[in-house]
């Protein structure tokens, strides 16, 4: 293995991106000149575009599309910085027209993971055979099972079956599932069907607010909170930090990790924000750097 080395406050942070392992030596102690100034992860929304409407998708609607020159020197920035890994979403990351391409220059050119969030409906498999060895890890989006997944996202759910066939050719994935009232009934029937598509986890993601709805429910938040604490699934469950991580039995990356050295964010526009979620942000100009430095001193 070929461990990339990220320093923390909590210690010494040993990755490697191939198998996923993670080791914290959390016995050094780093002085504070040499803390890793990048986030350990930045996720990148590619585009805004993706043929799509789920009602409950928090995403920007008006176009935007990130260039990829831009990506790649910001995530050369990023590596030398100490990130250990970076995501490409949306919209719908494989819409843009370089995604390909962008996945395997940052796999050559770094030594940061590179993933992605799909809804699996593009995939290909010829996509598959080029961006096997260039992306390590990658997340499918299912929003329920069977009729309520055709309700909801207007696609057939046998292409999801297909889509978790091709991603798990290519490298180790997970699935995603929105938690609203439509999904809060079939956790049980996720868990499985991830289990028999061979994730290694599903990513539970309660419903945030959005113009056009509220969120989750007070009601569906307590029933999510009692299936996590008594279902016994056969894939690692995690949560998004939603607000509903502090009532799970959840456990920390790195220990007393704070928000923004764990996670930044960069929408279609080229702006940098805490999270996917923030109304507010830093614009990047020349470096993406100077805009981690000005958006932690905003904090």
């Amino acid at each position: 293995m070929t461990y990339k080395v990220r320093l923390s406050e909590a210690g010494m942070h040993l990755f490697d991106r191939v198998s996923g392992l993670n080791i914290l030596l959390d016995e050094v102690k780093v002085p504070a000149e040499q803390v890793s100034r990048a986030p350990r992860y930045l996720s990148v929304a590619l585009t805004n575009t993706c043929e799509l409407r789920c009602a409950y998708c928090y995403a920007p609607k008006h176009a935007a599309v990130l260039d990829t020159g831009r990506v790649v020197a910001w995530a050369a920035e990023l590596d030398g910085a100490g990130c250990l890994g970076i995501g490409f979403g949306g919209g719908e990351p494989t819409a843009h027209p370089r995604f390909a391409q962008l996945c395997a220059q940052i796999a050559a050119a770094t030594s940061m993971a590179v993933t992605f969030t799909t809804h699996g409906h593009r995939l290909t498999p010829q996509l598959a055979d080029i961006l096997r060895g260039a992306v390590h890890f990658s997340r499918l989006s299912v929003d329920g099972v069977g009729a309520t997944y055709e309700r909801l996202r207007r696609r057939p759910f046998a292409a999801v079956l297909a889509a978790a066939a091709l991603l798990r050719s290519v490298a180790p994935f997970g699935v995603n599932v929105v938690v609203n009232a439509d999904t809060i009934g079939e956790l049980d029937q996720l868990a499985e069907f991830a289990a028999d598509a061979g994730a290694s986890e599903l990513l539970l993601l309660p419903e945030q607010p959005t113009a056009a709805t509220s969120g989750i429910s007070d009601r569906d938040a307590e029933r999510l909170v009692r299936w996590v604490q008594t279902a016994r699934p056969q894939v690692r469950l995690a949560i998004s930090r939603s607000g509903l991580e502090g009532s799970v039995p959840a456990v920390e990356t790195i220990p007393g990790e704070q928000p923004l050295d764990a996670h930044m964010h960069v929408d279609a526009t080229g702006v940098l924000r805490p999270h996917a979620y923030a109304s507010v942000g830093t614009p990047i100009e020349d470096f993406i750097m100077d805009a981690v430095q000005a958006l932690r001193e905003a904090a």
